[in-house]
C-alpha cells in the first residue's frame, strides 16, 4: 500500500492517460456538442485500451508497480 499526498499528479497513472487524450484525440478539435466531446473521449480511451504499451507507459512514468495481493 502506498500513502500518497493529497495532490500527487506525478504519481497518478490517470494523469498520463488524460495527457495522451489531450495530445491526441482531443487536440485541435472544435466540439460542436457535448455528445461530440464524449464520442471523441470514448474513441480515444478505446484506442488506449487496446494498446497495452500505452497503459504500461502511463504506469511506468509514476514509478509505481502493480503486484498481486
Amino acid at each position: 500500500m502506498y500513502y500518497l499526498p493529497p495532490y500527487a499528479p506525478d504519481l497518478n497513472p490517470v494523469e498520463g492517460t488524460w495527457s495522451l487524450l489531450r495530445r491526441g484525440w482531443l487536440s485541435n478539435v472544435a466540439f460542436s456538442t457535448p455528445e461530440h466531446l464524449v464520442q471523441r473521449i470514448r474513441r480515444g480511451l478505446r484506442h488506449i485500451q487496446y494498446r497495452s504499451d500505452l497503459i504500461d507507459g502511463c504506469l511506468a512514468e509514476t514509478g509505481l508497480t502493480i503486484r498481486p495481493a
